[in-house]
């Protein structure tokens, strides 16, 4: 591939008052570009979601872009299945922020590859967390939307959620996702 380059011509005269100026003229030159090598650099991204029947699919069709354009090497679909489950119960089960939206997170370990989704809520409680965290990841017919992280061999937490002056306005639930999960139940 040619492209023409800029090179700088041979210097002028200084003009008057000592101030040198370059002129600069087309040359024939040959550019090769090489792809760089992969930055295993942590990925994250968050969205502010509206906390309503619809919170899931929105989920589901924005996580699925976001980690395939991320090169994130874990299950993408099982990684946007998890996240629309936690947004879904947030709709649910939560309580919107002010206005009307819940907050989601993925965030790439850059040298675990494990996935951090978090989704965020202003309902501070979360009741029945142990019975709901300590689900069998065997197949059932009918799983709750937490089933699904331990499925994936994941695991699930919660935590108070606080804004800067250390008041609590809601929670915070997080499922960690390993980037090896092969499918197998």
């Amino acid at each position: 591939m040619n492209s023409r380059a800029i090179e700088p011509a041979a210097p002028a005269d200084p003009p008057p008052g000592g101030v040198t100026v370059t002129v600069l003229r087309p040359a024939d030159t040959a550019t090769t570009l090489l792809p760089l090598p992969a930055e295993r650099s942590p990925f994250r991204w968050t969205a502010r979601l509206t906390a309503n029947d619809g919170a899931a699919a929105n989920t589901r069709l924005r996580a699925r872009p976001r980690l395939t354009m991320s090169k994130w090497p874990g299950n993408i679909d099982a990684a946007a299945r998890v996240a629309s489950h936690l947004a879904d119960n947030a709709v649910r089960h939560g309580k919107p922020f002010p206005d009307d939206k819940i907050v989601l997170r993925l965030l790439a370990h850059g040298e675990t590859d494990e996935l951090l989704v978090e989704v965020d809520d202003a309902f501070p409680d979360f009741p029945g967390f142990d019975q709901v965290a300590n689900q069998s990841p065997e197949p059932r017919l009918s799983p709750s939307g937490l089933w699904w992280p331990a499925h994936y061999r994941g695991t699930i937490s919660w935590d108070l959620k606080r804004d800067g002056d250390g008041m609590v306005i809601g929670k915070t639930v997080q499922a960690l996702l390993p980037a090896t999960w092969d499918g197998s139940a």
